[in-house]
């Protein structure tokens, strides 16, 4: 398995680093850029079987740091809390503009976890429109 991981944040991207050469791991290599940024880079856009995140923004947003990364044919996993169903409704338009079909809403119970979560799982279904993702900010600014 070859694994990507995408950290804005300096120190935290030293960490991984530091994890992954402690750890002896194999194929994982971190990239130090803002979601907005891989997603236009050549190398990375639309190059991933799956693109994954949990914590980082509504879905909307999230979807389109996530879908112009994975490649026709892939997927978009995301962990949500309760709000899960009503951010993959009110994703959806945000999906087909970026490629994407909702697959899967997934009830997740987690140990030791009362909140209920949910796996919202996206098919990339067409290419991203090159226009997306937007430059650095402007999608939690004027969310899809």
């Amino acid at each position: 398995m070859q694994l990507t991981l995408v950290e804005s944040v300096g120190k935290k991207a030293a960490f991984c680093r530091r994890a992954v050469e402690l750890l002896k791991l194999e194929g994982v290599e971190v990239v130090t850029a803002r979601a907005e940024q891989v997603g236009q880079m050549p190398a990375q856009r639309e190059s991933y079987d799956w693109a994954v995140a949990r914590a980082v923004a509504n879905l909307p947003v999230l979807a389109e740091y996530l879908l112009p990364l994975v490649q026709v044919g892939g997927r978009m996993l995301a962990q949500k809390g309760h709000s899960g169903p009503v951010e993959a409704h009110n994703a959806e338009l945000a999906f087909k503009l970026l490629g994407g079909r909702m697959r899967q809403l997934v009830p997740v119970t987690l140990p030791g976890v009362a909140d209920e979560r949910y796996l919202v799982v996206v098919d990339k279904v067409a290419a991203t429109p090159p226009q997306y993702p937007r430059k650095p900010g402007f999608p939690a600014k004027k969310p899809l």
